[in-house]
Protein backbone atom coordinates (compact mmCIF):
# COMPACT_ATOMS: atom_id res chain seq x y z
CA UNK A 1 0.00 0.00 0.00
CA UNK A 2 1.37 3.41 -0.99
CA UNK A 3 2.08 5.99 1.70
CA UNK A 4 -0.16 8.37 -0.23
CA UNK A 5 -3.24 6.12 -0.20
CA UNK A 6 -6.45 7.28 1.48
CA UNK A 7 -7.09 7.69 5.17
CA UNK A 8 -8.97 4.61 6.36
CA UNK A 9 -9.25 2.59 9.48
CA UNK A 10 -7.72 3.15 12.88
CA UNK A 11 -4.53 2.19 14.68
CA UNK A 12 -3.82 -1.48 15.26
CA UNK A 13 -4.58 -2.36 18.84
CA UNK A 14 -1.60 -2.42 21.14
CA UNK A 15 -0.90 -5.84 22.56
CA UNK A 16 -0.46 -6.28 26.26
CA UNK A 17 2.52 -8.58 26.03
CA UNK A 18 5.21 -6.77 28.01
CA UNK A 19 8.52 -6.67 26.15
CA UNK A 20 7.46 -9.33 23.63
CA UNK A 21 5.24 -6.97 21.62
CA UNK A 22 5.47 -3.22 22.10
CA UNK A 23 5.27 0.18 20.42
CA UNK A 24 8.35 2.33 19.93
CA UNK A 25 9.26 5.91 19.13
CA UNK A 26 12.21 7.63 17.51
CA UNK A 27 13.64 8.23 20.98
CA UNK A 28 13.25 4.64 22.20
CA UNK A 29 14.12 2.88 18.92
CA UNK A 30 17.75 2.38 19.90
CA UNK A 31 16.86 0.55 23.10
CA UNK A 32 13.74 -1.26 21.83
CA UNK A 33 15.27 -2.49 18.57
CA UNK A 34 18.99 -2.01 18.07
CA UNK A 35 20.07 -2.98 21.59
CA UNK A 36 17.33 -5.57 22.10
CA UNK A 37 18.25 -7.37 18.86
CA UNK A 38 21.60 -8.30 20.42
CA UNK A 39 19.68 -10.88 22.47
CA UNK A 40 16.93 -12.04 20.10
CA UNK A 41 15.79 -11.00 16.60
CA UNK A 42 13.40 -8.03 16.65
CA UNK A 43 10.74 -7.48 13.98
CA UNK A 44 9.92 -3.83 13.35
CA UNK A 45 6.45 -3.23 11.90
CA UNK A 46 6.15 0.17 10.21
CA UNK A 47 2.46 1.12 10.03
CA UNK A 48 0.10 4.11 10.01
CA UNK A 49 -3.45 4.68 11.26
CA UNK A 50 -4.81 5.10 7.73
CA UNK A 51 -3.34 1.83 6.40
CA UNK A 52 -5.95 -0.90 5.98
CA UNK A 53 -3.49 -3.72 5.17
CA UNK A 54 -1.57 -2.77 8.33
CA UNK A 55 -4.61 -3.69 10.38
CA UNK A 56 -4.79 -7.03 8.57
CA UNK A 57 -1.12 -7.78 9.17
CA UNK A 58 -1.01 -6.86 12.85
CA UNK A 59 -2.86 -9.93 14.24
CA UNK A 60 -0.85 -12.25 11.99
CA UNK A 61 2.40 -10.72 13.23
CA UNK A 62 1.37 -10.83 16.87
CA UNK A 63 0.15 -14.44 16.67
CA UNK A 64 3.33 -15.56 14.92
CA UNK A 65 5.54 -13.80 17.46
CA UNK A 66 3.63 -15.32 20.37
CA UNK A 67 3.93 -18.75 18.76
CA UNK A 68 7.72 -18.32 18.66
CA UNK A 69 7.71 -18.44 22.50
CA UNK A 70 10.12 -15.60 23.10
CA UNK A 71 12.56 -16.45 20.31
CA UNK A 72 11.68 -13.21 18.52
CA UNK A 73 10.16 -9.85 19.50
CA UNK A 74 7.84 -7.44 17.70
CA UNK A 75 8.16 -3.65 17.85
CA UNK A 76 5.61 -1.42 16.09
CA UNK A 77 6.34 2.09 14.85
CA UNK A 78 3.68 4.57 13.70
CA UNK A 79 5.36 6.35 10.77
CA UNK A 80 2.93 9.27 10.90
CA UNK A 81 4.18 10.13 14.38
CA UNK A 82 7.75 8.90 13.89
CA UNK A 83 8.79 9.09 10.20
CA UNK A 84 12.54 9.48 10.66
CA UNK A 85 13.57 5.81 11.06
CA UNK A 86 11.33 4.67 8.20
CA UNK A 87 12.88 7.34 6.00
CA UNK A 88 16.39 6.23 6.90
CA UNK A 89 15.51 2.65 5.98
CA UNK A 90 13.98 3.69 2.66
CA UNK A 91 10.43 2.60 3.50
CA UNK A 92 8.17 3.74 0.65
CA UNK A 93 5.06 1.62 1.23
CA UNK A 94 3.45 0.00 4.24
CA UNK A 95 3.01 -2.28 5.98
CA UNK A 96 6.75 -2.88 5.94
CA UNK A 97 8.47 -5.28 8.33
CA UNK A 98 12.22 -5.28 9.00
CA UNK A 99 14.05 -7.95 10.98
CA UNK A 100 16.93 -6.70 13.12
CA UNK A 101 19.66 -9.05 14.35
CA UNK A 102 22.69 -7.84 16.29
CA UNK A 103 21.66 -4.25 15.73
CA UNK A 104 21.33 -4.47 11.94
CA UNK A 105 18.38 -5.01 9.55
CA UNK A 106 18.98 -8.40 7.92
CA UNK A 107 15.69 -9.28 6.22
CA UNK A 108 12.13 -8.06 5.75
CA UNK A 109 8.96 -8.01 3.69
CA UNK A 110 6.22 -5.63 2.58
CA UNK A 111 2.48 -6.16 2.45
CA UNK A 112 -0.10 -7.96 4.55
CA UNK A 113 1.09 -11.56 4.43
CA UNK A 114 -1.05 -14.40 5.82
CA UNK A 115 -0.06 -15.74 9.23
CA UNK A 116 1.45 -18.91 7.75
CA UNK A 117 3.87 -16.88 5.63
CA UNK A 118 4.78 -14.71 8.61
CA UNK A 119 5.57 -17.84 10.61
CA UNK A 120 7.70 -19.16 7.76
CA UNK A 121 9.56 -15.83 7.64
CA UNK A 122 10.29 -16.10 11.35
CA UNK A 123 11.44 -19.70 10.95
CA UNK A 124 13.93 -18.66 8.28
CA UNK A 125 15.07 -15.79 10.45
CA UNK A 126 15.72 -18.16 13.35
CA UNK A 127 17.54 -20.62 11.11
CA UNK A 128 14.88 -23.32 11.25
CA UNK A 129 14.84 -24.37 7.62
CA UNK A 130 13.45 -27.87 8.12
CA UNK A 131 10.22 -28.44 6.18
CA UNK A 132 7.30 -29.05 8.53
CA UNK A 133 4.05 -27.64 9.77
CA UNK A 134 5.01 -24.06 8.86
CA UNK A 135 5.57 -25.03 5.23
CA UNK A 136 2.21 -26.75 5.16
CA UNK A 137 0.55 -23.58 6.39
CA UNK A 138 2.36 -21.49 3.78
CA UNK A 139 1.34 -23.88 1.00
CA UNK A 140 -2.28 -23.79 2.12
CA UNK A 141 -2.21 -19.99 2.16
CA UNK A 142 -0.56 -19.94 -1.28
CA UNK A 143 -3.16 -22.32 -2.71
CA UNK A 144 -5.96 -20.12 -1.39
CA UNK A 145 -4.36 -17.00 -2.82
CA UNK A 146 -4.00 -18.64 -6.24
CA UNK A 147 -7.63 -19.80 -6.29
CA UNK A 148 -8.79 -16.33 -5.23
CA UNK A 149 -6.84 -14.64 -8.02
CA UNK A 150 -4.01 -13.18 -5.93
CA UNK A 151 -1.31 -14.64 -8.18
CA UNK A 152 1.55 -12.40 -7.07
CA UNK A 153 0.93 -13.19 -3.40
CA UNK A 154 0.73 -16.90 -4.23
CA UNK A 155 3.97 -16.76 -6.23
CA UNK A 156 5.83 -15.15 -3.33
CA UNK A 157 4.54 -17.78 -0.92
CA UNK A 158 5.45 -20.72 -3.17
CA UNK A 159 8.90 -19.22 -3.73
CA UNK A 160 9.44 -18.96 0.03
CA UNK A 161 8.73 -22.68 0.37
CA UNK A 162 11.12 -23.53 -2.45
CA UNK A 163 13.84 -21.55 -0.67
CA UNK A 164 13.52 -24.00 2.22
CA UNK A 165 12.73 -27.15 0.24
CA UNK A 166 14.01 -27.01 -3.32
CA UNK A 167 12.36 -30.32 -4.26
CA UNK A 168 8.88 -29.50 -2.98
CA UNK A 169 6.78 -30.42 -6.02
CA UNK A 170 3.66 -28.79 -4.62
CA UNK A 171 5.46 -25.45 -4.39
CA UNK A 172 7.19 -25.83 -7.76
CA UNK A 173 3.92 -26.58 -9.52
CA UNK A 174 2.12 -23.81 -7.67
CA UNK A 175 4.77 -21.23 -8.54
CA UNK A 176 4.62 -22.24 -12.19
CA UNK A 177 0.82 -21.83 -12.20
CA UNK A 178 1.07 -18.46 -10.49
CA UNK A 179 3.57 -17.32 -13.12
CA UNK A 180 1.16 -18.45 -15.83
CA UNK A 181 -1.54 -16.30 -14.24
CA UNK A 182 0.92 -13.40 -14.22
CA UNK A 183 1.67 -13.94 -17.91
CA UNK A 184 5.29 -15.03 -17.50
CA UNK A 185 5.22 -18.31 -19.41
CA UNK A 186 8.97 -18.40 -20.01
CA UNK A 187 9.73 -18.22 -16.29
CA UNK A 188 6.99 -20.77 -15.58
CA UNK A 189 8.70 -23.27 -17.87
CA UNK A 190 12.06 -22.48 -16.27
CA UNK A 191 10.63 -23.28 -12.83
CA UNK A 192 9.22 -26.60 -14.03
CA UNK A 193 12.58 -27.42 -15.64
CA UNK A 194 14.17 -27.18 -12.19
CA UNK A 195 11.95 -29.93 -10.79
CA UNK A 196 13.71 -33.18 -9.80
CA UNK A 197 14.10 -35.92 -12.40
CA UNK A 198 10.93 -37.93 -12.85
CA UNK A 199 8.71 -35.16 -11.48
CA UNK A 200 6.64 -35.10 -14.67
CA UNK A 201 4.76 -38.11 -13.28
CA UNK A 202 3.57 -36.01 -10.35
CA UNK A 203 -0.04 -34.85 -10.78
CA UNK A 204 0.69 -31.29 -9.60
CA UNK A 205 3.61 -30.92 -12.01
CA UNK A 206 1.55 -32.41 -14.85
CA UNK A 207 -1.24 -29.93 -14.10
CA UNK A 208 1.22 -27.02 -14.15
CA UNK A 209 2.61 -28.18 -17.49
CA UNK A 210 -0.92 -28.32 -18.86
CA UNK A 211 -1.52 -24.77 -17.66
CA UNK A 212 1.61 -23.59 -19.46
CA UNK A 213 0.69 -25.41 -22.67
CA UNK A 214 -2.86 -24.05 -22.59
CA UNK A 215 -1.58 -20.52 -22.13
CA UNK A 216 0.89 -20.93 -24.98
CA UNK A 217 -1.85 -22.20 -27.29
CA UNK A 218 -4.17 -19.41 -26.25
CA UNK A 219 -1.50 -16.81 -26.98
CA UNK A 220 -1.56 -17.96 -30.60
CA UNK A 221 -5.33 -17.57 -30.92
CA UNK A 222 -5.50 -13.81 -30.49
CA UNK A 223 -8.76 -11.91 -30.05
CA UNK A 224 -12.14 -13.58 -29.57
CA UNK A 225 -13.97 -11.42 -32.11
CA UNK A 226 -13.04 -13.69 -35.03
CA UNK A 227 -14.46 -16.77 -33.33
CA UNK A 228 -17.65 -14.99 -32.29
CA UNK A 229 -18.16 -13.83 -35.88
CA UNK A 230 -17.69 -17.38 -37.16
CA UNK A 231 -20.21 -18.70 -34.65
CA UNK A 232 -22.72 -16.00 -35.60
CA UNK A 233 -22.42 -17.20 -39.17
CA UNK A 234 -22.52 -20.89 -38.23
CA UNK A 235 -23.41 -21.97 -34.66
CA UNK A 236 -22.34 -25.52 -35.58
CA UNK A 237 -18.72 -24.44 -36.19
CA UNK A 238 -17.38 -26.45 -33.27
CA UNK A 239 -13.75 -25.58 -33.96
CA UNK A 240 -14.59 -21.89 -33.70
CA UNK A 241 -16.41 -22.53 -30.43
CA UNK A 242 -13.48 -24.59 -29.14
CA UNK A 243 -10.99 -21.84 -30.04
CA UNK A 244 -13.29 -19.27 -28.44
CA UNK A 245 -13.28 -21.29 -25.22
CA UNK A 246 -9.49 -21.41 -25.19
CA UNK A 247 -9.24 -17.67 -25.81
CA UNK A 248 -11.78 -16.95 -23.07
CA UNK A 249 -9.80 -19.08 -20.65
CA UNK A 250 -6.63 -17.17 -21.52
CA UNK A 251 -8.46 -13.93 -20.68
CA UNK A 252 -9.42 -15.34 -17.28
CA UNK A 253 -13.11 -15.90 -18.08
CA UNK A 254 -13.17 -19.51 -16.94
CA UNK A 255 -16.92 -19.80 -16.54
CA UNK A 256 -17.54 -18.67 -20.12
CA UNK A 257 -14.83 -21.01 -21.42
CA UNK A 258 -16.46 -23.96 -19.65
CA UNK A 259 -19.89 -23.04 -21.03
CA UNK A 260 -18.61 -23.00 -24.61
CA UNK A 261 -16.97 -26.41 -24.28
CA UNK A 262 -20.08 -27.84 -22.64
CA UNK A 263 -22.14 -26.46 -25.51
CA UNK A 264 -20.00 -28.45 -27.94
CA UNK A 265 -20.58 -31.58 -25.85
CA UNK A 266 -24.30 -30.88 -25.86
CA UNK A 267 -24.39 -30.41 -29.63
CA UNK A 268 -22.01 -33.20 -30.66
CA UNK A 269 -20.41 -35.39 -27.99
CA UNK A 270 -18.30 -37.22 -30.59
CA UNK A 271 -16.80 -34.10 -32.20
CA UNK A 272 -13.03 -34.39 -32.54
CA UNK A 273 -12.98 -37.73 -30.70
CA UNK A 274 -14.76 -36.28 -27.63
CA UNK A 275 -12.23 -33.45 -27.69
CA UNK A 276 -14.41 -30.82 -25.99
CA UNK A 277 -15.10 -32.96 -22.92
CA UNK A 278 -11.46 -34.03 -22.68
CA UNK A 279 -10.31 -30.42 -22.89
CA UNK A 280 -12.81 -29.42 -20.23
CA UNK A 281 -11.53 -32.12 -17.87
CA UNK A 282 -8.00 -30.86 -18.45
CA UNK A 283 -9.11 -27.33 -17.60
CA UNK A 284 -10.72 -28.57 -14.39
CA UNK A 285 -7.40 -30.14 -13.40
CA UNK A 286 -5.52 -26.93 -14.17
CA UNK A 287 -8.01 -24.69 -12.36
CA UNK A 288 -8.16 -26.94 -9.32
CA UNK A 289 -11.06 -28.64 -7.57
CA UNK A 290 -11.79 -25.64 -5.32
CA UNK A 291 -12.19 -23.17 -8.16
CA UNK A 292 -15.79 -21.98 -8.60
CA UNK A 293 -15.54 -22.43 -12.38
CA UNK A 294 -14.52 -26.06 -11.89
CA UNK A 295 -17.37 -26.76 -9.50
CA UNK A 296 -19.99 -25.09 -11.69
CA UNK A 297 -18.51 -26.61 -14.84
CA UNK A 298 -18.66 -30.13 -13.41
CA UNK A 299 -22.29 -29.58 -12.45
CA UNK A 300 -23.24 -28.33 -15.92
CA UNK A 301 -21.27 -31.08 -17.66
CA UNK A 302 -23.01 -33.73 -15.57
CA UNK A 303 -26.41 -32.30 -16.44
CA UNK A 304 -25.56 -32.55 -20.15
CA UNK A 305 -24.02 -36.02 -20.01
CA UNK A 306 -26.69 -37.62 -17.86
CA UNK A 307 -29.81 -35.78 -19.01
Amino acid sequence: MSLSDGLIGSAPQAAANGDLIKDTTTETFMADVVEASAAVPVLVDFWAPWCGPCKALTPALENAVRAANGAVKLVKMNIDEHPQIAGQLGVQSIPAVFAFVQGRPVDGFMGALPEGQVKAFISRLLGDAAPGADLKEVLEAADSALVEGRAEEAANAYASVIQQDQENLHAIAGLAKALVELGDLEQARAIIAQAPEGASDNSAIASALSAIELAEKAAELGDVAEFIARLDANPADHQARFDLAMALNARGDREAAARELIEIVRRDRNWNDDGARKQLIELFEVWGAKDEATQEGRRLLSSVLFS
